[in-house]
């Protein structure tokens, strides 16, 4: 059985967590919880139908931006494409993407409404950041979200209503700053295309606890 939160801010070790990663349930998405989730692996998945669900998985699908992997035909069409990113231009309507875009074989989504005024709210004090790709008009056409941990970025979600578009900010994101590793918390052949790959679940546990938490606003 999951541990069941209560008003304390307080998460057993993330090594306690079931098969599927379960750790905990209930508690609040307050942003001093939210923050001592990340600093510890874990992170909130649930929808409108559920309670507060916490999970850390036992391995982890992360991406080292040093090992990052862009094909020739992606390095093409940086050189050719006049779509451009930016940072933290547009948090709220990014959030509002992920969560309003559809995806294929999957019902409805995670990113509840309280789920957003959470994550803004990080925004807000300088913890959550996004990346954001424009096309030539100025549109916004894909981008991503996450919460920075010292110097680790826990992406969120990401979306992209043109070709490439969310994958330009993935590697803007892995370019411009100094981050030594990127949480993508789920396998996807998107992201392991890109040079993701699972670590052991102690190993990203460790590498958190090295980590400095203070707001920080990418630029």
């Amino acid at each position: 059985m999951p541990y069941s939160l209560d008003g304390r801010l307080i998460f057993p070790h993330p090594s306690l967590a079931d098969d599927d990663g379960l750790l905990a349930i209930g508690g609040d998405l307050s942003s001093e919880r939210l923050l001592l989730a990340y600093q510890h692996g874990i992170f909130p998945w649930f929808s409108d139908e559920t309670p507060i669900l916490w999970y850390a998985p036992h391995e982890r699908f992360v991406l080292d931006p040093k090992e990052l992997k862009i094909t020739r035909s992606m390095q093409q069409f940086i050189r050719n494409s006049l779509f451009r990113t930016a940072h933290n231009t547009a948090f709220m309507e990014v959030i509002d993407r992920c969560a309003t875009t559809k995806r294929k074989d999957q019902q409805g989504t995670w990113i509840t409404a309280d789920m957003q005024e959470a994550y803004i709210r990080l925004h807000e004090l300088g913890y959550a950041h996004s990346v954001e790709t424009y096309n030539e008009n100025g549109v916004l056409v894909g981008g991503l979200y996450g919460i920075q941990i010292g110097a680790v970025f826990c992406g969120e979600s990401m979306f992209s209503h043109a070709s490439n578009a969310s994958k330009l900010a993935l590697i803007n994101l892995c370019q411009t700053f100094n981050f030594e590793l990127i949480d993508c918390q789920i396998y996807s052949e998107h992201l392991a295309s890109l040079g993701a790959k699972f670590i052991s679940g102690t190993a990203y546990y460790q590498l958190l606890q090295k980590q400095i938490i203070e707001p920080f606003a990418i630029q």
